[in-house]
């Protein structure tokens, strides 16, 4: 190892010393060089070098060449100051040279070990593109032969080839290649599109530089108010060749020029048209490659486009008529003038908020479930936000007729209810709604009705009608918290303590101070327990009482609390580790370190004789021993875990 570093470090001297003789680095400096590259040798050379020893060491011979390279341009400023001839003086010499071809060095032996790492081949080919050092053809070659399913690498090499090589058939064999090696890339169909589309536009643009043809494929988005002013303006303007209008409002007077334009349109529409079907054949379900190709269509000024597109959009509804995605992007596609990029911020017309609610309508019709109607009154309510107050949300045109989106809204709700496709968050939607349009009583009677009904479970409309009524009520008399408990113990008694969370938080929180109801609200929380068991996944019902009740009236209460829950069957690992986490805590706080560490150790042991192959259990066993115990008392619990593991003793410590 040592004679191969030694080799590679005596190939540099050249370097160094052209690097000194032209005064960029002092001698120290240069030893310093040395030091730092002998150390990243040295790891190179290990016998499981890591990807990381690579990085580092190209991080470092980039900030040196850097370096380098900032000193070579201040030597030479000074030199002209001088009157000596800087740039004669400093021409290109071997140090120039040197750290690149290293950098690449070490960049292909990086790739040779870790072959599979298509992040660091990427990092390579940046390299290659950005200090234009001649390997990139080399590195494509390389990184294409390693990883031909990878769609990114195909894009990449057919984007460089096109706008760095300007080779336009290199790139579209090389993506053309790609298609056949990752025919399921979405990607790769849309680039390959736009590559074929921009290559037709260049040459458009070409032809019209030099007054051989004139427009492009892209359109002419001119702002309707700067047209009219222009018209309004004519006479500001100097007529050229004796022509008082652009050609794209009065049309183009040569009509030789006009047909060449229609034949780059009318090759675009061809492209477009034999790549959108060779993409639909490949990847048939393919939702997001339609819209797209969508974009696409409506960003290029192609002949016949709006037939293209009907087709698309017949294609899209036979294909995905079954999946709400697609009802709900079409809504949207309509509110926003049919085009796939909508301003959110943008407000829509009449008609076109017409149109996306007959488009829902029909999905509805088509497809009537909870998720439709979901994403109906979504659309709905976000027009409601755009137009501000809720309650006054009309949208009107010129004649009597209006869609009132609030009135809407309430209408799909009640929908939902009849069709049977209402659902928790269906219903909890409807509640806060009314809330909002301040409508108090329907809400509360709506939730009433809900909570009684089909949803007599939903944990979340239940809180919502319990935080109704605890509003309602304000300052609480003994009724009103008779009525609220009665209303409470309904859905606790019926769902599983893990979903009923928010649920045993609220009631804990609202009966606080009343203990009567808090102690039934305990009663109920242990028969639910015993019932559903302890849960060590998502909610710790009794944890939560426990620390509640600690924070209420202390120690001495959370103790006799959580015996009475460790008490029941099987209580789970969650309370014991909150029940021991406490008791440390306050041997840390409190005087009393001896009877919390006791209580901590009982609280182990109890834990150990139901969950004995729990290791990280063990661990913090040790752990706790060796930090407040003795070391007679950790030598027995490490006994113990070696006795009990078995096979897990490795992991113990």
């Amino acid at each position: 190892m040592a004679d191969v570093v030694q080799y590679k470090l005596e190939r540099m001297v050249n370097e160094l010393e052209d690097l000194e003789r032209r005064g960029i680095f002092s001698r120290r400096e240069i030893a310093e060089i040395v030091k730092q590259r002998r150390k990243f040798e040295y790891r190179l050379k290990r016998p499981s070098p890591l990807k990381q020893d690579y990085l580092a060491y190209i991080d470092y011979e980039n900030s040196l060449d850097a370096l380098r390279l900032l000193r070579k341009k201040a030597l030479m400023r000074q030199l002209n100051k001088q009157g000596q001839g800087g740039f004669g003086k400093m021409k290109q010499s071997y140090s120039d040279f040197a750290g690149i071809s290293r950098i690449v060095d070490i960049y292909r032996l990086a790739t040779n070990r870790f072959k599979g790492d298509i992040q660091l081949w990427f990092h390579y080919l940046e390299f290659c593109r950005q200090r234009r050092n001649g390997h990139m053809k080399k590195v494509l070659a390389q990184v294409i032969r390693f990883h031909p399913k990878v769609p990114g690498v195909w894009i990449y090499a057919a984007s460089w080839e096109f706008d760095h090589n300007l080779n336009a058939a290199a790139a579209r064999a090389l993506m053309q290649s790609g298609l056949r090696s990752c025919p399921n890339s979405e990607a790769l169909w849309v680039e390959y599109l736009r590559m074929e589309l921009t290559y037709l536009n260049k040459l458009s643009a070409r032809r019209a530089a030099l007054g051989e043809d004139v427009g492009t494929l892209v359109p002419d988005r001119v702002d309707p108010e700067d047209k009219q002013w222009r018209e309004e303006n004519k006479e500001l303007f100097m007529s050229i060749d004796g022509e008082n209008e652009d050609y794209k409002d009065v049309g183009v007077q040569n009509e030789e020029l006009k047909q060449k334009i229609d034949v780059f349109r009318e090759q675009g529409l061809n492209i477009l048209q034999t790549v959108y079907k060779c993409a639909v054949e490949a990847l048939p379900s393919s939702f997001s490659l339609r819209t797209q190709f969508l974009e696409i269509l409506e960003a290029t000024n192609l002949a016949n486009s709006e037939n293209m597109q009907t087709e698309i959009l017949a294609d899209m509804k036979n294909d995905f008529s079954k999946e709400p995605a697609y009802w709900d992007w079409l809504a949207k596609y309509e509110a926003a003038g049919r085009k796939s990029t909508q301003d959110v911020r943008k407000a829509i017309t009449h008609d076109q908020l017409l149109n996306a609610v007959q488009v829902y309508d029909e999905a509805l019709k088509i497809i009537p479930s909870s998720t439709m109607l979901d994403l109906y009154i979504k659309f709905l309510m976000d027009i409601i936000g755009r137009n501000g107050d809720s309650k006054s949300s009309r949208l009107s045109d010129s004649s009597d007729n209006y869609i009132d989106p609030v009135t809407h809204v309430l209408k799909i709700f009640d929908k939902a209810q009849s069709m049977g496709c209402i659902s928790e968050d269906l219903a909890c939607q409807h509640v806060s709604f009314l809330l909002q349009l301040g409508r108090l009583d329907d809400a509360r009677n709506l939730a009433e009705t809900l909570c009684n009904g089909e949803l007599s479970e939903a944990v979340n409309l239940w809180v919502l009608r319990l935080s109704i009524e605890m509003k309602r009520i304000g300052t609480p008399s003994k009724a009103d918290l008779s009525y609220v408990f009665d209303l409470m113990q309904n859905p606790l008694k019926k769902v599983s303590v893990s979903e009923a969370e928010s649920l045993w938080l609220m009631g804990l929180k609202y009966f606080s101070n009343h203990k009567h109801y808090l102690d039934k609200l305990v009663d109920i929380s242990l028969s639910s327990l015993i019932r559903d068991g302890g849960s060590d996944d998502r909610f710790s019902l009794s944890s939560a009482i426990v620390n509640f009740v600690l924070q209420k009236n202390g120690i001495q209460s959370a103790r006799d609390m959580y015996k009475r829950f460790l008490a029941l069957p099987r209580p789970g690992l969650a309370l014991y580790r909150n029940c021991i986490e406490m008791e440390l805590s306050l041997a840390s706080s409190s005087g009393a370190k001896k009877v919390n560490l006791a209580e901590a150790r009982k609280l182990y042991e109890a834990a150990l004789s139901t969950y004995d192959q729990d290791v990280s259990l063990w661990q913090d066993y040790h752990s706790m021993e060796s930090k407040m115990g003795t070391s007679e008392t950790a030598a027995a619990v490490h006994w113990h875990a070696r006795k009990t593991l078995k096979n897990n003793v490795k992991l113990l410590i």
